[in-house]
């Protein structure tokens, strides 16, 4: 079986196309500037060769188009015709309340994701984008929505629950739902198979730290809580959104400032976090560069960093009454030792003791505690895209049976 799996983005399409025997990625690439001057695809071939097609990409059909034409082309391609794609996944941000796996995309589960478009208008659009344009170009073809949500349904009232009036939340849904739980689901999984253990019975702790970032507390397999809310911005300081905000700072900066809900919206989005306080950039490698040449802004959003995400770690080992395994993945958690270091260090109270040596460098799969610690510290590299491929084969297997 291959199978196409699309994230597609306001101004971005990823791809990767998996054949299911062997697990592999026979191709993958992705859109950049969709409907801006200069867009252009960038494709990787299972052997190494990569070609960029530069053109007008003017929006999510066409691309899909550019992406369909690629894998198909005689030159470049590893498919014969469209005829060989058996399904296509799609990660979809936001599935509300009422998705809580992974579903074969009808006209009604489609109603529902519209539905969700107030709650989540930067992602949800372009996903449904994506899902109609492969309707229209591959016809009949079975799609399969995975949720950035669904994993998360799991929590209970009291961790998904906010101190507003309840007729709120009955009128507007207006509640804790999480994002990031196809990662947070891959890893934690991926983590039990490595160490051998039941991961139905475990208290995990995963940390995905990239440019979103957030934690997850996963008990006997399932979501117990995380730090992402109503939308992405709650939660940890991360590359260019705020975290965990008093209300009140809001208000009071849009009063002062005097602007709207737009700009608010994008100032707490788009210009805080790393990126506002640094003021040099929301990538971690410059910020770290910047405190090694003495910027004290840069050495405070690090350390603002790594103990936003240690407070995370603690109230989730006090709420969930222990912690077997602690996982650092995302881009920065996979590779960002410093980053691991500054969050694990000082933790040797609560069992948490990291190998410091075997830290440095580490940028494989596997425990980086010392053997004495109680709690194995592990770094565990996501693949979201393997996820929506595994949910989407064996959603379509079903339906053969």
């Amino acid at each position: 079986m291959k199978i196409l799996v699309l994230n597609c983005g306001s101004s971005s399409i990823k791809y990767q196309l998996f054949s299911m025997t062997n697990r592999v990625v026979i191709a993958k690439g992705g859109i950049e500037k969709l409907g801006m001057k200069g867009s252009f695809l960038k494709h990787v071939r299972q052997d190494g060769q990569v070609v960029v097609f530069e053109g007008e990409i003017l929006d999510h059909k066409i691309g899909v188009e550019y992406i369909l034409g690629v894998l198909t082309s005689k030159k470049h391609g590893c498919l014969k015709s469209l005829a060989e794609l058996d399904a296509v996944g799609h990660r979809v941000v936001h599935g509300g309340e009422r998705f809580n796996s992974s579903v074969l995309l009808t006209e009604d589960v489609l109603a529902e994701v519209t539905k969700c478009i107030d709650i989540a208008p930067l992602h949800n659009p372009p996903n449904l984008k994506g899902i109609r344009a492969m309707e229209e170009l591959i016809p009949g073809i079975q799609q399969v929505g995975v949720f950035d949500t669904a994993f998360h349904q799991t929590m209970e009232p009291k961790a998904y629950m906010y101190g507003i009036p309840y007729v709120l939340y009955k009128k507007h849904g207006v509640r804790r739902y999480g994002f990031h739980g196809t990662s947070h689901r891959y890893v934690s999984k991926r983590a039990c198979e490595l160490l051998g253990v039941d991961y139905n019975t475990r208290k995990i702790i995963s940390c995905h730290l990239g440019n979103g970032a957030s934690v997850a507390a996963i008990k006997n397999g399932k979501s117990f809580d995380t730090s992402m809310g109503f939308t992405p911005v709650e939660g940890l300081v991360m590359g260019t959104r705020s975290g965990d905000l008093d209300v009140g700072v809001v208000l009071y900066i849009m009063e002062k400032e005097e602007i709207g809900i737009r700009s608010a919206n994008t100032l707490f989005n788009k210009h805080a976090g790393m990126l506002g306080i640094t003021g040099i950039s929301s990538d971690m490698r410059e910020i770290e560069t910047a405190k090694a040449n003495g910027n004290e802004l840069a050495a405070l959003a690090l350390d603002m960093y790594n103990y936003k995400v240690k407070k995370y770690i603690g109230s989730y080992i006090a709420a969930m009454g222990g912690l077997d395994i602690l996982i650092l993945t995302g881009g920065i958690g996979e590779n960002a030792s410093t980053t691991r270091e500054g969050i694990c260090c000082d933790l040797d109270f609560l069992g948490i003791s990291l190998d410091y040596e075997k830290n440095k460098g580490f940028r494989s799969e596997g425990i980086i505690s010392t053997p004495e610690s109680k709690v194995k510290i592990m770094v565990v590299p996501t693949d979201e895209e393997l996820v929506i491929a595994l949910d989407t084969e064996e959603i379509v297997n079903a339906l053969k049976k």
